[in-house]
This record gives C-alpha cells, structure tokens and sequence, in this order.
C-alpha cells in the first residue's frame, strides 16, 4: 500500500514557497521548513505539489527552481486575492477584520482617501487599560514563547541561540525591505565575512547593520529597555553608511518623508514629531507585558515615522528587546509575506486599525517560536558555570587577543588574570573554559568578543 503523504509537510513547503515569491532551488526552500527533511524525500514532495498545480517548475537538474503556482480557477484559503492594483496576493490566513482591511489598502488608490498622522490614535491608548492583543492571545503567545531560562539574566536565552538569531532575524528583517540575499548568502557573510559578489553594496551594509544592531539588543539586554536612548542607538546602527546624511543617524527626522503606495502622508513638524516620540517610547515602558510592548512598537514607531529612513526595521529590532530581556523566544519574521506584512502596516497607517497587522505578528511569533524551541532542544542544557561567568570569559577571551599573548603564554596569563576575579575553587575550570573559547576562535566568530579585526590578525599572526 502507498505511504500516505502528511498534509502537513505539503503545506509547510507552500509556505515556505510563498516566502520566496522569486523562486527557489530545494536546498533553499530546505531551509526554511520548521522540521528536518531528507533531500530526496523534499524533492518528491515538490514534484507531488507540482502535479497537484500548486508549485510550478522551471529549469532542468542543477538549475530547477520552484514557486509557489497559484490556480487560475481561484484562490486557496492561504492565497487569498483581493481587490486592487495588481491583484495582490495575500498568504496567510487571516481573520474577517484582517481581510477586511487587506481588501481596503489594496484598493486602487484614487478609491482611497488622503490621510495624515492622527495623534489620537496614540494618545487613545492607555497602558494596562487598552490591549491590541487580548487576553487569550496574549496568554497564548507566553505559553508558546516560555522558556526554561525565565529566571536567568536577561538575555540568557538569545545567547543560547545567538548564531541563528544573527543569521535568521538578520535575514528576514532585510528581507522585508527587499534585500535580495539568501539565506544561505547571509550566512556566509556574517559567518565568514563573504560578501556575496553580485550583490549591491547597500544590500551588504544592510545585513552588517542589522547582525550589529542584534548583538548590541542580546549584550545589553540587562541595561537597555523600551526608550529614546535605545531606539536612538538602533537607529544609528541599522542606518549606518545608507542615509545620504550620516547625521541623520540616530536623529529624528527634520523634514518630511514620502511612503509609497499608500495614501497617508506622514507628520512633518519636527516638533510634533518629537513629542509623539518621546509619547511613544514613555507609553511602551509602562505597557508590563512584553508582547503587548513588543507589538505597541511595531505598531507606532512606523506609523510616525520618526527618522529620515529606516523606521520598519527599528521597530522590528525593537520588538524584540522586551522578549529577550525576559528570555522568551525571539521574534525572527522567518517566512513572513511581504505583502502581508506590507499591508497590516497600511492598515494602520491608513485607516488606524492594527487587526491585520496583529493576524500577521501571532503567526509570525508562533512560526520564530517553533524553530527556536527546536534548536534550543537540539543544543541540551546550557552550561551553568558558563552562563554564569559569561562576562569574565568574555574579558578573558578579549585579554589574551588584545594583548596578543603568545600560545604558550596563555595558560600563565589566565592564571593571573583570574586570581582577582574568580573564586580560587573555580579558577582550573575557568581557564579550561577560556582555553577552549580561545581555540575555537576563528574570523567567523571572533565578533562575539569585543576584539577589532586588527587585533583578532595580530593575536592569529603570533600563532604557530
């Protein structure tokens, strides 16, 4: 008798083929499912989606890529159609109100009337008193985001899986602003620091940007919180060489700003721009829930637009400060339709109404969630002993490169290094560990210490 197939796995390959609106070559599309799949088994489920019309097949061997084939004869439950310019496609399922408003922003535009900024709309929300989400979603999203290191320090379990993080969140975030860079191309270059050669320059910057802005959320996840300092910071990370103004860094704006495809035109007096901001970031630290603050920021700092460019992803890198300061699993976009996520924020920028947006965030969390929970499980326990002096193996690692103490110096340098930080008890095992650290470095990983790329050079030339 034949296997019978799990609709399951079809239906995560349509997903991940509805993430990948160019195309995709099965490796790729490997990638991006939420469970392990071997490479010929893979390769028969998409050849079954393409007799079935819903993958379409271009090329031969090598060279064969798959999309996502939407029926001519009408759209599926997760290929909704909606009225508008260009019949966009909407992925996700989502709620009546969701495509309510998906089907009002794809309208044609002269069908839509001309909004600005409504400050009501911010000043209408009131901390523990107004929830974009409800009890049960919220109830929901901290069922399936816990984790075991709830009592850890802050930032104890994005550390756990800070490698995936960098490259996932990297990734998708830039995605979402039309980064043409595949993951596969963005793991190499934060990795390995290979660029991919027939990227644009931006493209690159852009994915640099945003591995330092997530290193910067994870290290300092014990100090930084929901303000005008930390969005500030981000800003000037994530916009680092791509503004035309290198002053506008870390600024808000002083002038206007146009977005396209929608009819709402954004604030343009630098003082009420002002205002709204430090509204915004005071009314986010009084908000208790973290998934509530998470969406709050996703929500409003778009809807502002309070700097000359880059506002999506700040409010992306912002959303997941609360998460991990409290060590719940991240929130990385993986798979996330542009065109879903492009509308929800229409939605709220042109008609005040976050439902769509929301529909995509509770998908989008439980999707990062999912992933996360099975690569943690993958890893085992963490280290105590290193989770607990992960600061001085830090400074101990950075010491001996810093220094460029010599191999056979190292041992006797850590001993006297350690005598005035580490309990006598522990200093054989903190040498060990930093030992270990230090010969695993390589020029794919050294960022995780605070060590500039001459001083890494210099440490690796004095070695034999």
């Amino acid at each position: 008798m034949p296997k019978k197939i799990d609709s399951t796995e079809l239906d995560a390959i349509v997903r991940a083929l509805a993430a990948l609106p160019e195309g995709a070559q099965a490796p790729e599309i490997e990638v991006r499912l939420p469970f392990r799949m071997n490479r010929r088994t893979l390769q028969r489920r998409l050849e079954m989606l393409v007799r079935l019309g819903r993958a379409r097949k271009e090329g031969q061997r090598r060279g064969t890529r798959y999309y996502l084939d939407v029926p001519r004869g009408g759209a599926t439950p997760r290929e909704q159609a909606a009225p508008g310019e260009g019949n966009i496609a909407l992925t996700l399922e989502v709620s009546p109100k969701g495509y309510e408003i998906f089907s009002a922003v794809t309208a044609p535009v002269q069908n839509r009337a001309r909004v600005s900024y409504e400050r009501a709309f911010l000043d209408s929300y009131q901390p523990g008193t107004t929830f974009y989400l409800s009890h049960d979603e919220r109830r929901r999203l901290h069922d399936i985001g816990h984790s075991s290191q709830g009592t850890e320090p802050a930032g104890t379990y994005a550390r756990q899986i800070y490698d995936r993080l960098l490259i996932d969140l990297s990734f998708n975030s830039s995605r979402l602003e039309g980064n043409t860079y595949s993951l596969l191309e963005t793991q190499r270059l934060i990795e390995l620091g290979q660029a991919a050669e027939d990227r644009d320059a931006q493209e690159t910057q852009m994915i640099i940007n945003h591995k330092a802005a997530i290193e910067y959320v994870i290290e300092a996840a014990e100090e930084i919180g929901i303000d005008r300092r930390t969005l500030l910071n981000l800003h000037a990370i994530l916009s680092d060489n791509l503004l035309g103004d290198p002053a506008a860094s870390g600024r808000l704006r002083s002038g206007p700003v146009e977005i396209s495809s929608t009819v709402y035109t954004p604030i343009a007096v630098p003082q009420l721009i002002e205002e709204c901001f430090a509204q915004i970031a005071r009314t986010a630290s009084l908000i208790e829930d973290p998934f509530e603050q998470a969406f709050f920021m996703l929500v409003h700092i778009p809807y502002l637009q309070p700097f000359e460019d880059v506002n999506k992803r700040v409010s992306r890198l912002a959303a997941n400060v609360p998460l991990i300061r409290h060590n719940l699993r991240p929130l990385s976009f993986i798979d996330v339709p542009k065109n879903d996520y492009i509308a929800g924020l229409l939605g709220v920028y042109e008609l005040n109404r976050p439902a769509l947006l929301k529909d995509v965030f509770l998908w989008a969390y439980e999707r990062s969630a999912s992933q996360y929970a099975a690569i943690r499980k993958s890893l085992g326990a963490p280290d105590q002993f290193r989770l607990r002096h992960r600061e001085e193996i830090k400074a101990a690692v950075a010491a001996v490169v810093t220094k460029a103490i010599a191999p056979k110096d190292v041992a006797d340098f850590l001993f006297a290094w350690a005598e005035e930080r580490i309990d006598e008890t522990e200093r054989a095992r903190f040498v060990s560990v930093v030992e270990t650290e230090l010969a695993g470095l390589h020029e794919g990983n050294f960022a995780r210490y605070p060590i500039r790329p001459s001083q890494f050079d210099a440490w690796i030339a004095r070695s034999p």
